[in-house]
């Protein structure tokens, strides 16, 4: 099996805490990208950088704190206890989470509006109508897509979904169940989840230093490539079969978490050059649809997992993971190189295309 508390614990928590990582992100992405564009101003990149930087900060902080404190009950109490406690946790604050996201998708297209129409206070009937529930979201899902596709930024918005393909080599349930099956200390499986919030933190403050220096869109490619190089490390050092033994499991480890770095600068980067492309009338609505489509691709690669239920299989699951990134950065970096006009008129003042024309 895949860890040592037991498979079915194990899919218990990994559903759950993927259901509760996306509702936060289908939540923060809501807001994000249809007001920040608008207040930091979509042609100040840098302003704009900061400001997704803050608030990125501001959730890996949470997300750090909940890490650390995860790793010291890992340290005190048996794993099943401890997961027990992390779900008891979300499930109770799961239903609160949503009805919150709904209510600021909701009102967020009407924050910065300094006048009030009838329809504003129809808001929550319309939410608690149960009978419309069915309707209205799959009116919503096809006319999110269609707008999805349309959109001008969208191998950057791809790149994002390709991105959460990869669930091997990454801090979460099915690296904890590895390390956990082959008899690593608690304490290191915390460390390493602290280092990977840490590493997400610290990659917030590099987001912004790049955007300054070399415009979002290198300051994206960059990203890419980054985690790209380190994650192929890790698979080189999975696939040599030694991370029984200490010094190539902290290098595995550490490749994983530096390549975090890379991961969270293009999720700033990414969400900024969305912001930038896409008409803040619709960026709900796409930027909804982007976290959509990346949880499926994240639920697939789950489901895969929960199929093959024996560690031998995580080779497979890494190579998977390493070429989802590698492909990630391939797309982008050819979007980069083949830019249309209206690219070229949206990212007008990004260096790239400023040192093309001249």
């Amino acid at each position: 099996m895949l860890c040592s508390c037991g498979s079915e614990t194990l899919v218990h928590c990994t559903s759950g805490s993927w259901s509760y990582r996306k509702a936060c992100r289908i939540g923060a992405r809501s807001f994000h990208g249809a007001r920040l564009g608008c207040v930091a101003g979509t042609n100040r990149p840098v302003a704009l950088a900061q400001a997704n930087a803050v608030l990125n900060r501001l959730d890996l902080v949470c997300e750090t704190v909940g890490a650390s404190v995860f790793g010291l009950l890992l340290s005190k109490y048996h794993p099943v206890t401890c997961l027990k406690i992390a779900s008891g946790l979300m499930i109770c604050s799961f239903p609160v989470l949503v009805m919150l996201g709904q209510l600021i998708n909701r009102v967020s297209c009407h924050a910065l509006d300094s006048s009030r129409t009838a329809t504003d206070e129809s808001i929550c009937a319309d939410l608690l109508d149960v009978r419309r529930i069915v309707p209205n979201s799959l009116r919503a899902i096809k006319h999110g897509w269609n707008e999805y596709k349309q959109q001008t930024v969208l191998p950057a918005s791809a790149a994002t979904v390709f991105l959460n393909f990869n669930v091997a080599l990454a801090p979460g349930a099915i690296m904890t169940a590895l390390l956990m099956h082959r008899g690593t200390s608690p304490s290191i499986v915390g460390a390493f989840s602290g280092l990977c919030s840490i590493m997400g933190l610290v990659a917030t403050f590099i987001s912004s230093s790049l955007v300054k220096r070399v415009g979002i869109l290198k300051a994206g490619a960059a990203g890419l490539i980054f985690q790209a190089s380190l994650l192929s490390i890790a698979l080189t050092v999975y696939w040599a079969g030694s991370i029984s033994q200490t010094t190539p499991l902290l290098i595995f480890l550490a490749s994983i978490a530096l390549s975090r770095l890379g991961h969270m600068s293009y999720d700033v980067v990414g969400t900024q050059i969305v912001q930038t492309g896409v008409p803040a009338s619709k960026a709900n609505l796409i930027g909804g649809m982007e976290v959509s489509i990346a949880s499926l691709a994240e639920l697939v690669m789950l489901a895969m997992a929960i199929i093959a239920n024996d560690v031998s299989h995580f080779g497979f699951l890494a190579i998977l993971s390493v070429s989802s990134v590698a492909g990630a950065a391939w797309m982008f970096c050819r979007w980069l190189t083949n830019p249309t006009d209206e690219q070229r008129e949206l990212f007008m003042v990004d260096p790239l295309y400023q040192v093309q024309a001249i």
